[in-house]
């Protein structure tokens, strides 16, 4: 019943509504019974969460609009397990006084990474700011023309930055850069030497970059710190996994970089995080700032963040454990056997329409590895008004998410694993 469900306030004034609507469209005529299941079925639209898992068949696997890596089962239990009650964040039960919530990940990333001293924050984009806010409040950084990238949602480094009290000094070009460039812009009101990890594009040809060991030996000549934005952030070689290799918060430190920033939700397969790594009076700093309060995780993510780290510390099951990676390694003959078996299905809620199963291209997203494509097969389906049809999918108890391109609707089934098959499967029927 409504009211024992939803209860007397709610349930109420959903029947005045349907009764008033009723009224305005002059539909007098309907029993007790039929009023009560229209006023259920408003009051669960009504309740009904805005935020809904969706199979993600897009072909992008850390698909920002889709909230990037999944993370592993065991980490999203423990963000669970931390909410619903009182936790050890911010207490030391060894001496029964305040504790630091970031000493539940800072040794980690340490370990992880090498380096001294390690925070976190809400996001990559608040790392950066906090970074430069701490270390370069109304001085100059100097950044390559060909670093100041902007990425989805109209991020841009140059806004952040003077978002964050630095003063951007443009060096070099948008295709080349020098080691004279940095040096002949550092001066009396310098602060730090930064260089940012492209995201989203690459730049090809006539092109000339300065290495961050380079970088560090020009920053440290001056005595000033070089910051190294990663974005993705990955914390292993992805080659080992077949994968094309990107940048890790490690190499950056082995190289000389004193401060190092990276997303916890990309490559890395964790929560929504902004993680930064580095020199331990750097770091000290970082975290006096007052903003770091304003920008800080919450104890759900830092537990989810915590799993996901530890998992780093078994490499040769981290394919298997980790979520984003697993999908990112799936063999293509795996993605096509599954494309196969779930063809038929759709085909049935698509009569008339030629389906077939077709080799693709996968993109890793979130700005990682923007050239770099991993083969992939995809159900794809022709026929007129595709947007309905998508939007039909789009319209399932779990959304089902394409993308329209070439004349037909592609369902990439790269991120469609053998656990989800089966629901899949089962809801389809009810799109037709």
């Amino acid at each position: 019943m409504p009211l024992a469900r939803f209860g007397r306030a709610a349930t109420a004034g959903i029947l005045r509504q349907v009764l008033a609507q009723r009224r305005t469209e002059k539909r007098f005529h309907a029993s007790a019974a039929d009023i009560l299941d229209e006023a259920a079925d408003a009051l669960i639209r009504r309740f009904a969460t805005s935020q809904r898992l969706v199979f993600n068949l897009t072909g992008t696997v850390l698909h920002t609009n889709l909230g990037r890596a999944p993370v592993p089962p065991e980490a999203a239990e423990a963000a669970a397990a931390a909410m619903r009650g009182a936790t050890t964040l911010e207490f030391d039960l060894t001496t029964g006084h305040r504790g630091e919530r970031d000493d539940h990940i800072a040794p980690l990333l340490c370990e992880l990474t090498g380096a001294e001293a390690a925070t976190a924050v809400n996001n990559n984009a608040a790392a950066v700011m906090l970074v430069l806010n701490t270390l370069a409040l109304g001085k100059e950084v100097p950044v390559s023309r060909g670093e100041l990238i902007e990425i989805g949602g109209a991020f841009r480094v140059p806004d952040i930055m003077a978002r964050s009290g630095a003063i951007l000094r443009e060096v070099g070009t948008t295709n080349r850069t020098h080691p004279r460039d940095y040096t002949n812009a550092i001066g009396p009101g310098t602060a730090a030497l930064m260089r940012v990890h492209q995201a989203n594009y690459a730049i090809t040809g006539f092109t000339a970059a300065v290495s961050t060991a380079d970088l560090a030996g020009i920053a440290h000549a001056a005595d000033i710190p070089l910051i190294e934005d990663l974005g993705s952030g990955s914390l292993i070689d992805l080659e080992r996994w077949g994968l094309p290799h990107e940048p890790t918060p490690r190499e950056a430190l082995s190289a000389g970089a004193d401060v190092v920033t990276f997303s916890g939700d990309k490559l890395l397969g964790g929560p929504q995080a902004g993680l930064i790594v580095g020199r331990a009076d750097l770091i000290r700093q970082i975290n006096g700032n007052p903003l770091k309060r304003a920008l800080r995780l919450d104890k759900g993510r830092l537990a989810a963040l915590e799993v996901v780290l530890r998992l780093y510390l078994a490499p040769d099951q981290l394919a298997e454990r980790l979520p984003a990676l697993r999908l990112l390694t799936r063999p293509e003959a795996d993605i096509r056997a599954t494309a196969e078996r779930v063809s038929s299905a759709l085909a049935a809620i698509s009569p008339g329409r030629p389906v077939a199963v077709e080799s693709c291209r996968s993109q890793i997203g979130s700005g990682a590895l923007p050239v770099d494509l991993l083969p992939s097969a995809a159900v794809t389906i022709g026929g007129k008004s595709l947007e309905s049809l998508a939007a039909m999918l789009r319209a399932l108890p779990r959304p089902v998410i394409g993308r329209i391109g070439q004349g037909r609707l592609w369902l990439d089934c790269r991120c469609l694993e053998a656990v989800d098959e089966a629901a899949f499967l089962a809801q389809l029927p009810k799109a037709s």
